[in-house]
């Protein structure tokens, strides 16, 4: 079996060999020359076979560990545990609802819960029960959840809280939007959101009777030369401008922040994605730019599950101070249960590794849905950060055709269409997120949505 594997490594190539390792073992399980259950040889086998260094195996086992292809520990062996099936989906059938058919996910915004540990996982969760019953809850949040929260941005966000901002727990990014809305601003009043944008945060603006003003995105986020003179707030994710990909340059973020000082208004981060880069170098977060001005939020939604329904919230003082003011006003607050969890799971390392496993995992499954979308010709933005894509059309007809497809074919797509803030419409095209389905059900997905997306055709084909 091991000789008729295709492994055959190029050292021309630009892929390390490690991932060409790595691809070749997926290819042959995908083909059927593996099947789940079947031994592989150790790494120093494989690697004397190839003509490599143990190292260079060892890191695709890795990959391949990390992304569920694998099973085993050092000494006892490895083998393969996932095999993809050869059909993905059956059609719906006609007059089906959409709970009747078993639709394959690529929309954006959820995470990748493949690449977490379960043991450690389960030793968070336990960790935290242990816990005696409160009295009273912190408004703040609890002290080990921001303690963990610290580390964890300086660690990975360079991002240090100090005595010019005081850092909060809070229920997660659209709960932390909304509570600055409405401890900093007054009903009638207005904040600047990228369109398209984030329609959650748009909501919470809303149901704090607060007017949201759509403002257009670019290449580069948020035009900044566009911001409304009545705005009393900025709200933008320039990590990765959801949904259309963009990374603020450092030129416009410094624009940003000016202008913020020059109007008197604050500036709220969402730090949409911003630990998942690729090719990349990190940009300056507006947070450590201004933080005088600037609102940072953040989440584990996104880089852990959101079943802990917990995020952060960095700010100066006088606002950190108004959002507690309201959080005792109308007896409001983030539950400690999630906090404890995450903390524990911060406390011996696991969230740095599987910060670690993640990003390991998540350049493969971009490589796959980029590779299969620019070998049908399709335009690809937003891809070297996130983990989500998207690929432009050229009008509305053929964004819902595209969408309407593949709900045909049980593929989930996300039109750019619901993303939109007002009626004005710049952008078309469908988003594509590689992080909700396993690696074998997204290596049979992404063809059928890649086709979608080449041929679209009507709903009722």
């Amino acid at each position: 079996m091991l000789d008729e594997l295709p492994l055959d490594l190029d050292r021309d190539r630009p892929e390390p060999l490690s991932v060409q390792v790595a691809d070749g073992l997926r290819h042959a399980a995908t083909t059927g020359l593996l099947h789940s259950g079947d031994r592989l040889p150790s790494s120093r086998a494989l690697a004397r076979r190839l003509g490599v260094s143990r190292t260079v195996v060892a890191a695709a086992y890795d990959q391949l560990h990390a992304e569920g292809w694998l099973s085993g520990k050092r000494g006892s062996g490895t083998y393969l545990t996932t095999a993809p099936a050869a059909v993905p989906v059956r059609a719906a059938e006609p007059g089906g609802t959409d709970a009747e058919r078993h639709l394959f996910d690529l929309c954006p915004g959820a995470p990748c819960i493949e690449t977490i540990d379960p043991a450690a996982w389960r030793r968070a969760w336990r960790a935290a029960a242990d816990h005696s019953a409160l009295v009273r809850k912190d408004r703040a949040g609890e002290p080990e959840f921001r303690t963990a929260v610290t580390e964890h941005l300086l660690r990975h966000r360079g991002l240090g809280a100090g005595s010019d901002t005081v850092l909060l727990a809070t229920a997660g990014t659209s709960s932390a939007v909304g509570e600055l809305a409405a401890a900093l601003l007054r009903p009638g009043t207005s904040v600047a959101m990228e369109d398209p944008g984030y329609q959650r945060a748009a909501g919470a603006f809303a149901a704090a009777g607060v007017r949201v003003l759509p403002v257009p995105v670019d290449a580069h986020g948020l035009r900044v030369d566009l911001l409304p003179a009545e705005a009393n707030a900025v709200y933008c994710t320039p990590a990765h401008q959801f949904p259309l990909g963009a990374r603020m340059p450092a030129a416009r973020r410094v624009d940003l922040v000016e202008h913020a000082r020059r109007s008197g208004i604050f500036v709220i981060e969402d730090d949409y994605d911003g630990e998942l880069r690729y090719d990349t170098a990190p940009l300056p977060l507006l947070a450590t730019m201004a933080p005088d001005v600037v609102v940072h939020l953040g989440t584990t939604s996104k880089i852990l599950s959101p079943s802990l329904g917990v995020g952060w919230l960095l700010a100066a003082p006088e606002i950190a101070a108004a959002v507690l003011a309201y959080r005792e006003r109308t007896g409001t607050g983030p539950s400690p249960a999630g906090q404890r969890v995450l903390a524990a799971f911060a406390a011996h390392g696991d969230l740095a590794r599987h910060l670690r496993r993640l990003r390991r995992a998540l350049p493969p499954r971009r490589a796959l849905i980029v590779t299969e979308l620019r070998r049908r010709g399709l335009g690809i933005v937003g891809d070297d950060a996130g983990s989500h894509v998207v690929v432009p059309v050229n009008s509305a007809e053929t964004e819902e055709r595209a969408v309407a497809a593949g709900q045909a074919r049980g593929i989930a797509l996300d039109g750019l269409a619901r993303h939109h803030l007002g009626p004005r419409r710049d952008h078309f095209g469908v988003a594509l997120g590689y992080t909700a389905l396993s690696w074998s059900d997204l290596v049979a997905a992404v063809p059928i949505a890649a086709e979608c997306l080449a041929r679209p055709v009507a709903w009722s084909a």
